[in-house]
């Protein structure tokens, strides 16, 4: 999921950003709301976490701006107010789920999870398949001829984005800007570092490679 946090605490924004994306998410912070509901109104994000008390423009402003322009992307709400008139303000105000602080991680991630599996019931794709090769985003796994295969979360990630565009030429920009979240070339061999690594977690034991490198052009993940 790419999920937009809007928090101002740095170091609860710090934390969870790491958390996520230890998970296998791409995080992303706004430390206002009105730098949040710029970000947001794009609609590029699955998720919103959106604390309830931000600088500039508040939480619930910031969700009924975002309805009021259309935006339908999912919202959970952080709080530290969690009486039952608070909660239902924010549900009102256009919030899909509210969570009172202090919480568990694990049940954010749960809630975001649901929240994103909601949203694409009708319209997102959630199980990417190239021959024999099935990758799972709501489950995050992946398996190969039905036996599961472990993958660190940014190979996770590489391989989703691969299979998003299968036989189709994805460039080291592409992968630098989707997967690395790098809009700059850092000028090192991390691509083709991961590209390795995940290439011999998928083929491995297979008779067949998936995961071709197209000479001067970038990589494809191509059946047969």
């Amino acid at each position: 999921m790419k999920i937009l946090l809007i928090e101002d605490d740095r170091e609860a924004a710090d934390y969870l950003e790491k958390a996520l994306t230890e998970a296998g998410h791409t995080a992303h912070v706004a430390g206002d709301g009105e730098t949040g509901f710029t970000l947001a109104d794009g609609g590029e994000y699955d998720v919103l976490i959106v604390d309830r008390m931000l600088p500039r423009r508040d939480g619930l402003s910031v969700i009924a701006g975002l309805r009021a322009r259309g935006t339908r992307t999912p919202v959970l709400i952080l709080s530290a107010l969690g009486e039952v008139d608070d909660r239902v303000t924010g549900l009102r105000a256009g919030g899909d789920d509210y969570l009172t602080k202090p919480f568990a991680f694990s049940e954010l991630l749960a809630r975001i999870e649901v929240l994103n599996r909601r949203a694409g019931t009708s319209d997102v794709e959630t199980v990417y398949r190239a021959g024999d090769l099935e990758l799972d985003r709501l489950s995050h796994t992946v398996r190969r001829a039905g036996r599961e295969i472990g993958l660190q979360p940014r190979e996770f990630r590489l391989l989703e984005y691969l299979m998003r565009h299968a036989g189709q030429v994805v460039t080291r920009t592409m992968l630098l800007e989707n997967v690395w979240d790098y809009h700059f070339d850092p000028q090192t061999n991390v691509i083709d570092v991961h590209v390795s690594r995940l290439r011999g977690k998928i083929e491995k034991g297979f008779d067949k490679p998936l995961l071709h490198t197209i000479r001067g052009a970038g990589y494809m993940l191509k059946a047969g």
